[in-house]
Formats: structure tokens, sequence, C-alpha cells
């Protein structure tokens, strides 16, 4: 029996079509010299009942482009006339992209199908994204972050001191210098701005090995840092469990793990007690729940990547309480290309929902003419 025929007679919507364009979103304070821009593909669902669901896929440099073909010629035509329901067509669909790789670019354009469909489940609920998942909190702590490490040492100073003036109670900065004593100037640097009473955070994306990611970890927990995040490849959960095993400073990871399988081998192995789903990378909001599942299960914190207009939505309907990342001058709304007003305001370190239904994410059209 196929999906159209099952889901009909059960009389709920089907998927009556999934478009896609990209948007480029230029941005404010470039991510470093050759990430001056992010991309985005807007995506659009169409169900049988005529509801519209908006969602989008996301990549900040690389890949925008398969994101889109995978849309447009794998998901589309797959996604046609089966239910309607986010938890029931996430699966299937993810086993028929497998082919091209069980995460990455498949669950990045696997998000945009996702998001758009739960989207148009709240808004047939005439309810939010938080209401329709049940809002456990009013608001939630804001972090201040920003893609630094190519700032002078003046520059990140005047960054921390404008995450202090904007409220937040914690901050991240990003550590991975060719020299390991400027790391530590920095993030003294940091430190002395912010006081001892906010939480410090350090992020190496990726950048060392085991040795060097234990050297540094000794030379920077002299400030008290909350979490060591990304010290190593992603790929390497041996090294991870390894400098777990060895380092006094929580490891985070997630940014770069794409599978709810891969976050389950980490909390297995005791390689990470922070976790970081990127709601976009892991292919949805669907295994994003999953994901915090396996979180509560293993006693780690979940704190979600980026994107805060969604992932804030995420941490108000969230068990555990969860840290959102804000990255300076990086929020959809203020770099102007949302459609309407953000679905979030973040005011005083705090983030809170604003009136909105469904997502409440819509990206303006290009301008004609």
């Amino acid at each position: 029996m196929s999906p159209t025929t099952t889901a009909s007679r059960a009389g709920s919507p089907v998927v009556a079509g999934l478009s896609a364009r990209p948007v480029r979103v230029p941005l404010t304070r470039p991510w470093g010299p050759d990430v001056p821009e992010v991309h985005v593909i807007a995506t659009t669902v169409t169900l049988s009942d005529g509801t519209e669901g908006h969602g989008l896929s996301w990549t900040p440099s690389i890949g925008a482009r398969a994101v889109l073909a995978l849309l447009e010629h794998d998901i589309a035509g797959a996604a046609a006339g089966r239910p309607a329901d986010p938890r029931a067509v996430w699966r299937p669909l993810w086993e028929h992209l497998h082919e091209a790789g069980g995460g990455g670019l498949t669950t990045i354009a696997l998000a945009g199908l996702d998001l758009a469909l739960w989207d148009a489940a709240a808004r047939r609920a005439g309810r939010s994204l938080t209401g329709l998942l049940g809002a456990r909190r009013k608001s939630a702590e804001v972090y201040g972050s920003g893609v630094n490490l190519h700032y002078s040492l003046d520059e990140l100073r005047e960054q921390a001191r404008r995450w202090v003036a904007a409220g937040c109670r914690a901050v991240k900065v990003k550590v991975g210098k060719p020299e390991p004593a400027e790391d530590v100037e920095r993030v003294a640097a940091v430190r002395e701005i912010i006081g001892p009473a906010r939480r410090l955070m350090i992020d190496a994306n990726q950048r060392w090995d085991l040795e060097r990611a234990l050297a540094a970890a000794s030379a920077l927990s002299a400030f008290a840092p909350a979490w060591l995040e990304e010290p190593l490849r992603a790929e390497d959960l041996a090294g991870h469990a390894e400098l777990a095993r060895r380092c006094d400073i929580p490891l985070a990871v997630g940014e770069n793990l794409h599978t709810e399988y891969r976050f389950a081998e980490y909390l297995r192995a005791g390689a990470a007690r922070v976790v970081q789903p990127n709601v976009v990378r892991v292919g949805g909001i669907t295994p994003f729940l999953r994901i915090a599942g396996l979180a509560r299960e293993h006693g780690a914190a979940l704190h979600p990547h980026l994107l805060p207009e969604l992932s804030g939505q995420l941490a108000l309907a969230l068990e555990a309480d969860a840290l959102v990342e804000d990255v300076e001058d990086a929020r959809f709304a203020d770099l102007g290309v949302l459609a309407g007003p953000s679905p979030v305001r973040i005011e005083r370190g705090r983030l809170f929902e604003a009136d909105h239904l469904g997502l409440g994410l819509r990206f303006a059209e290009p301008p004609t003419g």
C-alpha cells in the first residue's frame, strides 16, 4: 500500500510538493577572510490540504549547491505522497538517501523537509513550534559567541566588553593559534574582562591532535573553562575518549556529528560531557529530539549549536536547561534576510519567544527587476 493511500484513508494530509531556493546571507562580521557570507536553502512544503510549511537547510561555506540538488532531485520526489507527519517520514527518507552518505550533505538537505513539515504541523495546530512541542520555560540563557580567532587581541577584548554590556553571563572564545602562548594570552584577556563569575567556554574547532590538546588543556585550565569544544577532529572518537580520561575540563562535541548514532557512540565511550547538535546538520527537529533523549539517558548536558532563532525555540521545550549560542551580529533578522520579524527576542542575556506561528522563519524573496 502506498504512503498516499495509507495517509488518505486515515484522513491525514500528505506531502503534495516541496520547493527550495538558495539565499545568500552576507555577514556583517565575516567569519574569517574565506567566510564573508553563509548560505541558506529556503524550503516550502505544500500539503494535500493546502497547508504550507517553511523550513531551511543551512551551510556556512561548503556544499550549498549540493544541498539544493539533493532537495530538488532526490528528496522532493521521494517525499511526495508520504504522510505529512515529520516523525513518520524522516527515517524512510534518511534510508532513501543513505547510499549518498548517512550524514553530512544528506542530513543537511533532509533538514529542509523536516523543518518545513514541523512548521506546517504547528501552523495547522494554530501554535508556535514551542507550543506544539510543549513549552517548559519562558526564557533560556544566551551565551555570547563569535568566530574570532582572526581578531587581534584588542578586537577580542572589545568583543568581550560588548558581551558583558549585552548582559551575557557566559561567553565563548576561539583558540587554536599556531603558538600556544598566544591562546593563553587571549583567554586570559577575556577572563579578565568578564570576571570570575561568568562562564567562559573555549572552542578549538578541531585544530589539535591529542598531545597538543592535552598540553593546551593543562595551560588553559587555570581560567576555569566550563567546557573545551571540539579539541580534535570530530571523526576521532578514540582520541576524544582518551582526552576525556586525561583532561579535567569537560569536553563538548556535536556541531560536526551528523547522526544520532555518532552522538550515541561518543556518549557510550565517555568522550563528551556536553553535546551540541546543530538542528540542521543532524537532519532537523525529529533527530534533534532523539539526540536530546540520548543526552538525558547518559547524563550529558545539551546546548544546541548556532541558529538561535531556531535553537532557542527548542531550548524552551527541552526537559533540561540549555544555553543558546548567539554569534555576534549573525542573527538572520539582524542580517536583513527574513520576510518578517524574528520568532525570538534576546534581551540582557536571555532569549524569549515572540508571538508567531510555526517556526516563524520565512526568508525574504530576492528583489525583482
